[in-house]
């Protein structure tokens, strides 16, 4: 048996690098929607029985209307942190560190991208197994094109303020 991974994907892979690039034109909040939506959408659904992780979906969602503030939205985030390393199973874990990922991004912009690592371990486990590598590569690149076509739609065109990225790999 394959050794699991906690993510998969590479920083090398084109379909990375196109989300790098993507990534660096938007801002904060149009990240973080994206992120929050497309994780509450495709891995909470995967984290089972997770009221820290619905609670810190919704805490953002609600912090992005202006509804909560950033100082109450970040116990959320703590406690979504904390579960997702609490969860048991591949992919139950994967995908709970995928959402707390993503709605962390609201402080740390760089989590744009590694939320979908985390993502693309959940869906490719949850779609082959635990037992079969042979096809987790294919399953996480096409994970992370379909993330890349998404933050492609809903991306903001010639954004004036985007994010302060610094990608440290």
């Amino acid at each position: 048996m394959a050794k699991l991974r906690k993510t998969l994907g590479g920083i090398d892979w084109p379909v990375c690098e196109a989300l790098m690039r993507q990534i660096e034109t938007q801002s904060t909040v149009t990240l973080s929607r994206w992120a929050v939506d497309h994780a509450a959408r495709e891995y909470l659904p995967l984290c089972g029985e997770a009221p820290a992780l619905t609670a810190a979906v919704e805490g953002c969602r609600k912090h992005l209307t202006g509804q909560l503030s950033l100082k109450e939205l970040k116990p959320l985030l703590r406690e979504a942190s904390a579960a997702a390393r609490d969860t048991e199973g591949a992919v139950e874990q994967a995908a709970a560190r995928a959402t707390a990922t993503a709605c962390a991004v609201i402080q740390t912009p760089t989590n744009a991208l590694g939320y979908l690592f985390y993502g693309a371990a959940a869906a490719a486990y949850s779609k082959a197994g635990t037992e079969d590598a042979s096809r987790w590569d294919d399953l996480a690149r096409a994970e992370l094109e379909q993330a890349l076509e998404e933050l492609r739609a809903v991306s903001v065109p010639d954004e004036p303020n985007p994010a302060k990225i610094n990608w440290n790999c």
